[in-house]
């Protein structure tokens, strides 16, 4: 005769159809009064005892019962179609080839619950031998945003993926700054070329404008300050007649609009030789007075420019100057105006401040190849201190 089960056990019977012992409890009843049954499923009626405590336990802890289905490519899949609303049509197509290409076809049949830090610390280093750091962090974020995402709707109790430390990967394209030789050289080959890629490549050398930031300036956005008023103008109507003259820099080509960071939005007094090729510019462009609001920097048809039109038309630019064009991009006009106020002794603070960083460590971060003046302060302290021996 078999043995009854003892109260408050729940119910255990075999499943002719899945060929399972199935185990299940009443944990409690709606307020309509139907019951609310919890079953686990096992090859043995001890696996499937044991799958149901756990259960069980979970549900009276109130923590979420992970769907036993759900794999890793289900997470970042929905991250990529619900995570990313807002973002420009480049960076979606951006992070959904990165995720195809090297999670999912990775981890993606992973079942996210028993997905496991020694599965991402294999997956991250494998990948380590083909790809740059960027990429890896890229991709770490990508999975870990994912996983996180995945935590808020209930799908898995823990993130492993943000336990997990990024490799370093393959050394990537090292960012390069013109010497002051190679920069005069720059300027005198952008004098030759025509007065729009002049005054482009110009202003980012002397001004440290992001590529992004100078593509979406807007004449409105160039102003002179105006002695009589003591207020600063847009040139449209104060004119070329004055001394002092800025930009404002508060846009890019962002999906948004909006600077990087909010510290990038910022205002920049421009050298005498920014506003002589800004000057040329405005004369040359017939619609230039009739629409304040039209791009500085803009094609023949008046429509913005592209990220590769811009980077054409500088490295012909870049090849007249006898350098390599194919090794500069227009962003190095940015690096190299940081190592050119570096090397002439300007504070890392001020330069910081210049190129819109949030902080002096992004700078030294970023750019730390280019942040070259010998700090003298505590030298100079120590000798009036303790004196020269050679003056003894």
């Amino acid at each position: 005769m078999t043995k009854r089960r003892s109260r408050g056990d729940g119910g255990l019977h075999w499943d002719e159809n899945r060929q399972r012992w199935i185990a299940s409890l009443t944990v409690g009843y709606t307020p309509a009064g139907k019951r609310i049954v919890k079953k686990a499923s096992g090859e043995t009626k001890t696996e499937a005892n044991t799958k149901l405590k756990k259960l069980i336990r979970d549900y009276e802890d109130g923590l979420a019962i992970e769907p036993s289905s759900y794999t890793v490519a289900d997470a970042v899949r929905y991250w990529l179609q619900h995570g990313l609303k807002g973002r420009g049509d480049n960076t979606v197509s951006l992070y959904t080839e990165f995720a195809e290409n090297h999670i999912i076809s990775a981890l993606g049949a992973r079942k996210l619950r028993d997905l496991s830090v020694e599965d991402v610390d294999r997956w991250l280093a494998n990948k380590a031998q083909g790809l740059s750091t960027r990429t890896l962090k890229m991709i770490h974020g990508i999975l870990n945003r994912s996983v996180k995402n995945a935590m808020i709707r209930d799908k898995v109790k823990r993130n492993v993926v943000d336990l997990c430390e990024v490799p370093q990967g393959r050394s990537g394209r090292k960012s390069k700054a013109l010497t002051l030789a190679q920069a005069v050289n720059v300027m005198a080959a952008a004098d030759r070329a025509n007065v729009r890629m002049r005054c482009y490549v110009v202003l980012s050398l002397l001004t440290g404008v992001r590529t992004e930031e100078l593509r979406e300036l807007h004449w409105s956005h160039l102003v002179a300050f105006d002695e009589t008023r003591k207020a600063w103008v847009p040139v449209a109507e104060a004119g070329w007649d004055h001394t002092e003259y800025a930009i404002y820099v508060w846009r890019s080509v962002r999906r948004s609009g909006d600077t990087k960071t909010v510290k990038s939005r910022r205002t920049l007094k421009l050298p005498q030789r920014c506003v002589d090729v800004l000057r040329l510019l405005w004369e040359h462009d017939e619609e230039g007075t009739a629409d304040v609001g039209r791009l500085v920097f803009c094609t023949k048809n008046g429509t913005a420019l592209s990220a590769g039109n811009v980077r054409r038309d500088f490295r012909k630019v870049i090849k007249d100057a006898g350098l390599i064009d194919k090794d500069w991009t227009p962003r190095e006009m940015r690096h190299s105006f940081v190592s050119l106020l570096s090397d002439s002794g300007v504070p890392i603070e001020h330069i910081s401040r210049l190129v819109g960083h949030a902080n002096t460590v992004v700078t030294e971060t970023v750019y730390r190849l280019q942040i070259r003046p010998v700090m003298q302060e505590g030298a100079t302290a120590m000798d009036d201190l303790f004196g020269d021996e050679r003056e003894a």
